[in-house]
Order: C-alpha cells, then sequence, then structure tokens
C-alpha cells in the first residue's frame, strides 16, 4: 500500500506541490475558528462571529471559481500568488482594525474570502503533468483527499496554540503569512510557472456548460450538506450528554474513518468507468450517515461516526477524476474550483438546516439531515447517470503541460477502465 504512494511522492516537483499547496489553504481552512475566536476576544457576539465567518464563506465560495477561470485563461503565477496576498492583507485589515467601525470588518474578511487561491483547483490541473501516469494521477487525487482530512484536523489546533502563547489576532495574522508562502513555493515551482491551459471556447458559462460537472455539482452540494450537518448535530450530541469533549471525539473519528478509507481507496487501481464507482461510493456513504441517527451512546456514537466517514475521501477522490472527465477544454481550474464552491455551499446549507432541526426534533432530526443529504447525492447520481455517462472531452496525460497546447500527448486518461 504504501509503496504505491511513495511512487508518487518520489515524481520530481510532487512533495513540493502537495506541501506547498496545503500550507497555502491553511488560512481558508482554519478563517472560521479563527474569525470566531478573535471576533469573541474583541467582544463581539457569538451571532456576529457566525455572520462574520458566514461573510467570508460566502465571499470564498464567490471568488474560487472566478479566480479558478482566471488561472486558465492567465496561468497560475499572475494568479494565485497575487490573489494569497491580497486575501492576507485583508485578514490583516480584519486583525488591526477589529469590529470598530463595523462595517470595515466585513470588508475585510469579505476581500480575504473573494481573493482566497484557488490552490485545490490548481494542484489537481497540475497532478497530470508532473506525474504523467493514470495511475498515479488518481492515486494522488486520493492522497490529496487524505492530506484535507489532515490539514482540517491539524489547522484548527495550529490556530488554537498560537491563540494560547499570544492572542487571536496574532493567530490570524500569522496563519495567513504562512499560507503565502505556500502559495509562493507553488507559484515558484516548474509546473506551475510553466503550465498553461488549453485552447477554450468563449462562453459565458466556463465549466459550467458541461451537463456532466452541473449534475457532480448538484450531488456534492448534499455531500457538503450531510457533513455540515454533522458538524451542528455533533454539537447537540456532545451537550445532550453535557459533556463538550465528545464533540470532539465525534470530529476526530470521522476524519480519522476518512484518513482510513482515502488510504485504502488510493493503494489500488479500480476497473470500470468512475461515473459508476462514483455512485456505488455515494450509496454507501449514504448508508454510513443513516445510523447516526440512532444517537447511542458515546462508544457507540464515536465508531459510528468513524465508519460514516469511511466513503467520505474515496467519494472526494473519485470525484476528482469525473471533474477531469467532464470539464470542457481549458475549464480544468475553474471546473475544479466549482467542486470547492459548492461543496462549500452544500456544507453551509447544512449548518443552517441542522439547527432548526435540533430545535424542532431534537438531536436524531439534526443526524437525520445527514442521512437526508446522502440519500439526496446518491438520487442525484442515479437521475443524471445518462449525463455523467458521456464526458465532456477524453482527459490526456501530458509531457508540458496538462492541456498544454504545445506538449506532446502520449496515451493516459484514455478511456476511463483504469480509475
Amino acid at each position: 500500500m504504501a509503496a504505491g504512494y511513495l511512487d508518487v511522492l518520489r515524481a520530481r516537483h510532487a512533495t513540493r506541490l502537495l506541501t506547498g499547496t496545503l500550507v497555502g489553504r491553511l488560512p481558508s481552512g482554519t478563517a472560521h475558528i479563527a474569525i470566531v475566536l478573535f471576533t469573541r476576544a474583541e467582544g463581539g457576539s457569538y451571532t456576529l462571529a457566525g455572520a462574520l465567518a458566514a461573510a467570508y464563506g460566502l465571499a470564498t465560495a464567490v471568488g474560487q471559481p472566478l479566480l479558478g477561470r482566471a488561472v486558465d485563461l492567465h496561468g497560475q503565477p499572475r494568479v494565485q500568488l497575487p490573489a494569497a496576498v491580497l486575501s492576507a492583507l485583508g485578514m490583516a485589515l480584519f486583525a488591526l482594525v477589529g469590529l470598530d467601525p463595523l462595517p470595515l470588518a466585513y470588508l475585510a474578511v469579505v476581500i480575504a474570502g473573494v481573493c482566497t487561491p484557488p490552490l485545490e483547483g490548481g494542484l489537481r490541473a497540475l497532478w497530470p503533468t508532473v506525474l504523467g501516469r493514470e495511475d498515479r494521477v488518481h492515486r494522488a487525487y486520493a492522497m490529496d483527499a487524505v492530506a484535507q482530512e489532515v490539514m482540517f484536523t491539524v489547522g484548527p489546533l495550529l490556530v488554537t496554540v498560537l491563540v494560547a502563547l499570544w492572542s487571536p489576532a496574532v493567530a490570524l495574522l500569522v496563519i495567513n503569512a504562512i499560507g503565502v508562502l505556500g502559495a509562493l513555493s507553488v507559484v515558484l515551482s516548474e509546473p506551475s510557472r510553466t503550465w498553461r491551459s488549453a485552447p477554450r471556447e468563449a462562453h459565458w458559462l466556463g465549466a459550467l456548460r458541461s451537463p456532466g460537472l452541473l449534475a457532480l455539482l448538484g450531488s456534492f452540494f448534499f455531500v457538503g450538506l450531510a457533513l455540515g450537518s454533522i458538524t451542528v448535530a455533533g454539537v447537540a450530541y456532545a451537550d445532550d450528554h453535557a459533556d463538550a469533549s465528545v464533540y470532539g471525539w465525534l470530529m476526530a473519528a470521522l476524519g480519522l474513518g476518512a484518513l482510513i478509507g482515502g488510504v485504502v481507496y488510493g493503494a489500488r487501481q479500480w476497473a470500470g468507468a468512475p461515473e459508476r464507482r462514483l455512485r456505488v461510493i455515494v450509496a454507501l456513504l449514504a448508508l454510513g450517515y443513516l445510523p447516526l441517527m440512532l444517537t447511542p451512546g458515546v462508544a457507540a456514537m464515536t465508531g459510528l461516526a468513524a465508519l460514516a466517514g469511511v466513503f467520505l475521501a474515496p467519494a472526494i477522490a473519485c470525484s476528482f477524476i469525473v471533474v477531469d472527465r467532464h470539464a470542457p477544454h481549458g475549464t480544468v481550474t475553474e471546473a475544479f474550483s466549482w467542486l470547492v464552491t459548492t461543496f462549500g455551499v452544500g456544507a453551509a446549507a447544512g449548518t443552517a438546516v441542522a439547527g432548526p432541526a435540533v430545535e424542532l426534533g431534537g438531536t436524531a432530526w439534526s443526524f437525520a439531515v445527514a442521512g437526508a443529504g446522502g440519500v439526496a447525492a446518491l438520487v442525484v447520481l442515479l437521475a443524471t447517470g445518462r449525463v455523467l455517462a458521456v464526458p465532456a472531452r477524453t482527459p490526456t496525460v501530458v509531457t508540458g503541460s496538462e492541456n498544454d497546447r504545445n506538449g506532446a500527448a502520449e496515451p493516459g486518461f484514455s478511456s476511463g477502465h483504469k480509475a
């Protein structure tokens, strides 16, 4: 199992790109907790903290596909690094000004959100260039999904440590400075500097003109909704047991399950079209969410949370392959960015729905939102099977740059028979 991952990491530039992207995404992965902690430290209410975090999240959702399209048009260095700097400056303004005047605080977090660089989409566009072989690229997608789980575990811990040692304002400044360094490491690499998107048809919809991509986005909105609802439901469950640490155990179990599932999924080659495989994985994901409604004792609930997480990373990794197959020529970074946006919007919707569900029917109802989200994601994939069966393009692994008009094409992502 480890040999396959080592094969990916030994490829030239692979470790640098993966590490730089994760470090560069640290600000976006920790922004919500950092904003909440800073707002509370400045005397703001939880309502205000949530509103500022929501403003950041919405701004990020708007900015990701727009910046992704800019990357496809103008290349990575000309977009990623300036965006990272502007995002960091927005958070620095928020840290220095605080909550007074409040409109300026909102403007600062909106700037930080809109300018968040699309490093996720950029990395996935680079993998075919760096790794060359189809099996390596698919394994890298799985590694990417697993690495996200690690980041979302380590990132909040780092923020907490910085707050304990100094202050929430220092945490905001340090995290965003580290993020800029990560983006800088990526854009100075040879693959990022030389990558060029394929010629694209001028169309205002960009990547969204692909019916298959729209179907995938519709499904992953509900996957995000399920995951977002679990974060609220977990808090309600911990409150029911009068022990705040229970929430941490549930989230850690969920992340551990996703990490294990992602590692196992990426360790082997899979036969058959990825669209069919994705339907099976999402079905198992939905099946894992449904037992959470039972809300048993803490030990059993922690086990169910781990089980619920097992198929999350495989679903995300498989979705990367499907995105690459359905993104129109010249829109690959934008397409990946739309997946990030849709997943994030779904998660926000899940948190919004799960709150009233707790108040209306208790903790079990909030976990039912997660189950319903998983089922809805599966229904979308089943209902759009014909659309997903026809890729918008045939992805190609090239020797120079992914989709580079000057690159020499090699047999690679030709049929989807080995995903």
